[in-house]
């Protein structure tokens, strides 16, 4: 049978995939047999896909973010974690020995006011995607499988004796679906089926036709009743597909197309989480159907235009050629004296986190969870929920700073579903109004505590969620969201807190009890993260209420405030104090150092105005040293750069890569968890932009292993948007683009020495004023020749 040629259109849109920068592509040249460590994530924020890149079989893993177990409608009932009852006078027993000066152990406090998880829940995988082919000979050469950031495509291709084969995948967020094209230049055999895990059943029907084909499967889960569907359509350029059994066949000398859609009739309201009357199937037919009217050509252009526009934003240059290397070959050799090649991992990290972000957070979805979007489990780890003890928020740290505000849409939405369990919460374990809730949730609003005796409280959790809705105002000076989105969750936490914070008899101060340091130590009153959270919130809501015209609210916060113990104690050997009661063990070497919270994401610490607590909080670091798990070591290096200690930073980045990062460049805790790349690709900027103290600050932490480079559209808050190159005698050029007028201040090197600028500047050294225009752009030039860098 004759061969067909590929179709134009199919090969103009590989060739311009395949040109993007190899400093947006990850690459390997064997196909995936594990799923945490090699396969490769495509998402579009509800719909994740883990593609192996199978020779004879290609396995497509498929996760839909709502599909979950647990919640309203499980037999047995559901109860968000919350006492039928007040806990208010048992509360009022440990909070007096607390405040009697006692120490209680974890699992004390938890036998007490723990709560065994009831229906619960854990996120499910949604099956798999199932493509056997048939038609290839001979051996197989010059195999490559990847991943492109910058498109957000993943492809296969392969010559199979004389047959050139070349598969393409990505997962549409114009379109909500997956879409998948093979090509072959001999015939193609192929058989399609979708495979739901064998925990549960479904339904599948299939209808063939002489334009395509499909294939429909829907069912419930017996837990909860959930509903579920998946569509898919196979559309070849040519001949027929067929029928058989619970597959589709297709035989021709041309391209296939397919498209998968996914959908359950979940949706985040309190308190019914399922939606009356919604048909999961015949949404799913109908996204398909909608998707099927479209091109494979036009499908991905919609795709990648979309995904561009968010990408497409941000640029890094660490000034080395891009790897001519696998990416599980340039990772395993990470550290071992090519400069050149560590520079190139450590870009391509960066860009793979920010590529993560778009994939798994998206307008619409949840927000990204443990693992993102990616799940391929019934059992997943720590039910790949959401924890607000860190994991939730360090998913968000990149949204302003990497120019992706978009993505945080869902976070948003999220902790706004979460407000009204979160009075029931506020009410019966603290009598209080406002809102709060504990360590953990799911996306069936779950806000009480659990029973693990290390890992159950944390009713700061709403005070540090709501900070990420006043960071967003002070990227954007988006007024309107601050009166209507942030405001009234920053106010609920605020009121809650208001009203539950005591006074500790030992200084007359106002603090949190019972208190609790993450995961390490024991209960007692006014532990320093829980003050230096608290402290947050009030100097957040206290400036957010003044803008929303709320003064009599500002002076009540500004009240407490004053009497409120800030939790930044220097202890006896130097440290920063993880509790208000000196109890550091210069010893200790625990993962979590939430006592940091002020240095990084919190702002009292700074090295230039209390010089004496960034140095305790340097001695703590020391102290714990930087070996640990994956978020950790992305935590850290946000302090560290904070510190502007850009080498120690980077010695961080670096013990990551080495020991915290798996082939595909996923985060393990381990298992894979995804908290660590994003918490460090935000660690990155960091590293070379800071604007936490009303002032732009360039290169903070600029460590000796990036002598040159260049980065540009990152955010300052402000509203400003900045770009920066540099060399070995510092900042060349300064690029900044103001989106509000008003003043900005900026502190760099550059203005040390001789520079042109593009703006009247005031002050002298290196820390510089001027009043912006919206809407400007504003250009700052090194003029003196760099002697170093001759």
């Amino acid at each position: 049978m004759k061969n067909k040629p590929v179709p134009i259109l199919g090969l103009i849109a590989f060739v311009a995939i395949a040109n993007a920068g190899d400093d947006s592509i990850l690459w390997y040249d064997k196909p995936a047999t594990d799923w945490e460590k090699e396969a490769l994530p495509i998402g579009n924020g509800r719909i994740g896909a883990m593609v192996f890149g199978g020779v004879a079989a290609e396995r497509l893993q498929i996760a839909e973010k709502s599909l979950w177990t647990g919640g309203p409608g499980t037999e047995g009932g559901y109860d968000y974690g919350l006492p039928a009852e007040s806990q208010a006078a048992l509360m009022g027993s440990i909070r007096g020995k607390l405040l009697d000066g006692a120490t209680l152990a974890p699992e004390e406090v938890a036998k007490q006011l723990g709560r065994k998880m009831h229906n619960y829940g854990d996120y499910q995988s949604f099956g798999d995607l199932l493509i056997e082919s048939a038609g290839g000979e001979g051996e197989v050469s010059d195999y490559r499988r990847e991943l492109d950031l910058d498109t957000g495509v993943a492809r296969v291709k392969f010559k199979q004796g004389t047959n050139g084969i070349r598969r393409e995948y990505f997962v549409s967020y114009p379109d909500q679906v997956l879409v998948g094209r093979w090509y072959s230049t001999g015939t193609q055999k192929l058989r399609l089926r979708f495979a739901v895990p064998g925990n549960r059943s479904a339904q599948t029907q299939l209808e063939a036709g002489s334009k395509g084909a499909r294939l429909s499967v829907s069912g419930a889960l017996k837990s909860n009743g959930l509903r579920y569907a998946a569509e898919l359509l196979v559309i070849p350029d040519c001949g027929s597909v067929t029928a058989d059994g619970d597959a589709l066949r297709f035989e021709g000398d041309c391209p296939l197309t397919f498209i998968l859609s996914a959908r359950t009739n979940y949706q985040m309201r309190y308190p019914d989480y399922r939606e009356a009357g919604a048909d999961p199937a015949a949404r799913a037919r109908a996204d398909g159907n909608d998707a099927a009217t479209r091109r494979y050509g036009l499908l991905a252009q919609r795709h990648g235009e979309d995904h561009r526009q968010l990408y497409g934003r941000v640029k890094l240059d660490l000034g080395s050629p891009a790897a001519k290397v696998s990416t599980d070959r340039l990772r395993a050799s990470y550290g071992s004296g090519n400069a050149a090649a560590d520079r190139a991992l450590e870009q391509l990290y960066f860009n793979f986190g920010r590529y993560l972000l778009i994939a798994s957070s998206r307008a619409g979805s949840l927000p990204a969870n443990l693992q993102g979007v990616w799940n391929d489990k019934a059992t997943p780890p720590w039910n790949a929920d959401y924890h607000v003890n860190i994991n939730l928020q360090m998913n968000y740290w990149p949204s302003e700073v990497a120019n992706l505000a978009e993505t945080a849409g869902p976070l948003w939405d999220f902790v706004d579903h979460l407000v009204e369990p979160g009075k029931l919460a506020a009410q019966r374990y603290f009598g209080a109004p406002g809102w709060t809730m504990f360590l953990n949730t799911n996306i069936w609003g779950y806000v009480g505590p659990i029973d693990w005796p290390t890992a159950f409280w944390q009713p700061e959790a709403s005070a540090w969620l709501a900070q990420h809705f006043y960071e967003h105002y002070l990227f954007s000076r988006d007024e309107k969201f601050l009166k209507t989105r942030a405001w009234p969750v920053m106010k609920g936490a605020t009121e809650f807190w208001l009203a539950a914070l005591v006074v500790d008899p030992r200084d007359g101060k106002l603090v949190v009890s019972p208190s609790y340091s993450p995961e390490h130590g024991p209960f007692t009153a006014g532990a320093a993260m829980s003050q230096q959270i608290v402290a947050d919130l009030f100097t957040n809501a206290a400036q957010a209420a003044r803008l929303v015209g709320d003064k009599a609210f500002a002076a009540r916060v500004d009240a407490a405030l004053a009497k409120l113990d800030p939790g930044l104690h220097i202890g006896k050997w130097g440290q920063l104090q993880e509790w208000k009661v000196d109890l550091d063990d210069p010893k200790d070497d625990h993962r979590h150092v939430s006592h940091l919270f002020a240095l990084h994401p919190g702002r009292a610490i700074d090295p230039v105005s209390n010089p004496e607590l960034a140095a305790a909080a340097r001695k703590t670091l020391d102290t714990r040293g930087d070996a640990s798990t994956g978020w950790s070591r992305a935590w850290k290096i946000n302090f560290w750069a904070r510190l502007r200690d850009g080498d120690r930073a980077h010695k961080l980045l670096e013990g990551l890569l080495r020991d915290s990062t798996l082939p595909n460049l996923w985060d393990t805790h381990p298992p894979f968890q995804i908290d660590g790349n994003f918490g460090a690709t935000a660690g990155i900027i960091e590293m070379l932009l800071q604007s936490q103290h009303d002032e732009i600050q360039v290169l903070p932490a600029l460590p000796k292993a990036w002598p040159k480079g260049s980065i540009s559209g990152i955010r300052a808050r402000g509203d400003v948007t900045v770009g920066m190159s540099w060399d070995t005698c510092g900042i060349r050029e300064l690029t900044l683009d103001a989106g509000h007028a008003g003043p900005v201040a900026v502190r760099a090197a550059l203005f040390d020495g001789e520079f042109q600028s593009a703006a009247p500047l005031k002050g002298k050294g290196v820390r510089r004023t001027f009043t912006a225009r919206a809407g400007n752009h504003y250009v700052f030039t090194r003029t003196a020749a760099c002697a170093a860098a001759l």
